[in-house]
């Protein structure tokens, strides 16, 4: 059975990983490098991690974060700011190590990215023990997320407790030069949700072009490592997903494109939620699919207002 991981909707979500500041510049014109550039640059609060627990929390589910930020104004903001979503940061770590994380990221005219840069340092203080320390909360959880910009020796002991807890893991890849980082524990995942290139490094394939069908292969593959649900995000060309006894394809809806940034958070904690709500798996994509298209037209990194009822709303796959 697709969805046998996700059993206990009531209990909270543990996710864990990276946050930080989003500094988003959208080019008005073709970039000329050496000189500057007119462009409109907005801010907010991001990492891969954050962006999940705010998406969960504002379509219901209970939510727990646990990451790292500096003993600083913008760690400060983005703790306040989470709690304002209803995210429980009660067990987040302050470092003084560290600032709190940045991200920046340059689109094109159109939307692209084209580039980024992260500083997510802070998530070093991440350490084993302080994974141990919370124990407790894999006993009380339905499910733990992870992305991998977390310490290798983190993963560890994150699997070890999501085992003697017996509750299921879920992973995003966060970057090609991340996701090998993931390798070591694909038969003990029971979601995983790169885009292409992720997929393809952790297959030794190339996904020609974002072509779905390659990216089938590459779904299907993580299944014969143990994975028990693949979902493979092709930006605007949707999302395939596999499990050893279905696969599929949900092409992306046509939508203008504000500012791609947390469009592929929204999807994943969009089928997360959907399915531990005990929603089919390929309705979940397409719930999945619609919250990103809504967060691409979001000048922002976490549609507000995102609900079920809105999802179902516009739900138009």
């Amino acid at each position: 059975m697709d969805q046998e991981f996700f059993l206990a909707p009531e209990l909270p979500v543990i996710v864990i990983g990276g946050s930080g500041v989003d500094l988003i510049g959208r080019l008005e014109k073709e970039l000329v490098p050496g000189t500057k550039n007119p462009a409109k640059i907005r801010t907010s609060y991001g990492g891969v991690a954050r962006n999940i627990a705010e998406n969960l929390s504002r379509l219901g589910q209970r939510t727990i974060l646990l990451t790292a930020v500096g003993e600083d104004y913008a760690g400060k903001q983005l703790l306040a700011q989470s709690v304002q979503a209803g995210v429980d940061i009660s067990r987040v770590r302050t470092t003084s190590d560290h600032p709190t994380g940045t991200y920046l990221g340059i689109l094109d005219e159109k939307g692209t990215l084209q580039f980024a840069l992260d500083d997510i340092n802070a998530t070093k203080s991440l350490t084993p023990d302080y994974i141990r320390s919370h124990a407790d909360l894999f006993k009380q959880a339905s499910l733990v997320f992870i992305d991998a910009n977390l310490p290798a020796k983190t993963l560890r002991t994150i699997f070890s407790q999501a085992r003697r807890a017996r509750i299921p893991v879920c992973a995003d890849p966060t970057s090609t030069s991340l996701a090998k980082h993931l390798e070591p524990f694909l038969d003990r995942l029971s979601l995983i949700t790169p885009n292409g290139d992720e997929a393809g490094v952790l297959c030794g394939l190339t996904i020609e072009n974002n072509q779905p069908q390659d990216a089938i292969e590459a779904a299907k593959c993580l299944v014969s490592k143990g994975v028990g649900i693949v979902l493979v995000s092709l930006a605007e060309f949707g999302v395939v997903y596999a499990t050893s006894e279905t696969s599929g394809y949900v092409p992306a809806i046509r939508t203008s494109v504000v500012d791609p940034t947390g469009a592929g958070d929204a999807l994943n904690a969009t089928v997360i939620y959907a399915l531990l709500h005990q929603i089919p798996l390929d309705d979940a994509v397409r719930l999945g699919v619609t919250a990103a298209s809504i967060t691409l037209r979001h000048r922002g990194t976490v549609v507000d207002d995102l609900s079920l009822e809105l999802l179902y709303d516009q739900l138009v796959i």
